[in-house]
């Protein structure tokens, strides 16, 4: 089999860790070479992208990084992780229903800042915090802008429990947003269930259960998505070869002929071969290259 190269959409199960998951993958991909973006907590479920190969070095080099997910808020109960896998701390009546919750929602919309959760791995003092919490400690910490775009109720799922549509941005903690929910309805929550739906342009329509990946065998590269799909958001820029050999060799060719501006970049027979930029002066030069130098 050839080096693999492209995005694997995983549809992550529950109770793997994101590690887990590409510990799984080295095996079934026959490659050490692959990262992931958006961490999902073991309980989580959905969309989590895998760069396989040579993509692996476009995985910080995302522009999208909105999230969508499904979640099930919890009335009446707290827990020390902030969802249903942690230990109850608290429990509350529940006087409200649906008609509370969804006058609420407006409320959360928009820029705002969120206290990350002390089981979370974020770090201070370089020490990740649900390492701490582990140890019963408290560390101080300190909010941090996120921004929650769309959020929609969905309906009733069980007793005090309502399913909501998250759509939000980067570093946003879908259980700290959960429980401040409860909090401006006079209660405490909980998350019960998460599931994303959407990583920035990965969706899961388009991603694969471990069964599928495992069932596909040598076939698994047909499941990749093309690199370039993470710079679905810039113009398309087609090289010859002459100028593709130069890009490569990381020289700029010049009267590049486009406007000022960054590209996505294909050699002469179609294949991806990174990004790259028009200068004021006429020149193109290649930002990042995905292509295996020989």
């Amino acid at each position: 089999m050839s080096e693999l190269n492209g995005v694997l959409v995983v549809d992550k199960p529950a109770g793997w860790t994101s590690f887990d998951v590409l510990a799984k993958l080295r095996g079934v991909l026959h490659t050490r070479k692959l990262g992931h973006s958006g961490t999902l907590d073991p309980m989580a479920t959905g969309v989590l992208p895998v760069f396989v190969g040579p993509a692996r070095k476009a995985v910080d080099l995302q522009t999208n990084h909105d999230k969508e997910y499904e979640a099930v808020i919890r009335l009446g109960e707290r827990t020390d992780t902030g969802d249903v896998t942690g230990t109850v701390l608290e429990t509350a009546p529940v006087t409200v229903g649906e008609t509370e919750l969804k006058a609420v929602l407006p409320r959360f919309l928009g820029p705002q800042m969120q206290l990350p959760p002390m089981y979370s791995a974020v770090k201070v003092g370089g020490v990740p915090l649900y390492k701490a919490a582990r140890q019963g400690k408290e560390v101080e910490r300190t909010p941090r802008p996120v921004v929650i775009h769309e959020l929609e109720y969905l309906g009733p799922c069980g007793l005090n429990e309502y399913r909501l549509r998250i759509l939000c941005g980067k570093g946003t903690y879908v259980r700290v947003l959960l429980e401040e929910i409860g909090a401006a309805l006079g209660t405490v929550a909980t998350m019960a269930a998460l599931r994303r739906t959407r990583a920035g342009a990965y969706t899961l329509a388009g991603s694969h259960t471990l069964e599928e990946i495992l069932a596909a065998g040598e076939n698994v590269s047909a499941l990749l998505i093309g690199l370039d799909t993470v710079f679905a958001h810039l113009p398309a820029l087609t090289a010859d070869a002459a100028t593709a050999g130069r890009l490569a060799n990381g020289a700029p060719t010049w009267r590049c002929g486009h406007p000022v501006g960054r590209y996505r970049l294909y050699g002469p027979d179609g294949g991806f071969l990174g990004v790259g930029r028009c200068d004021a002066d006429g020149a193109l030069r290649a930002e990042k290259l995905f292509i295996e130098r020989g």
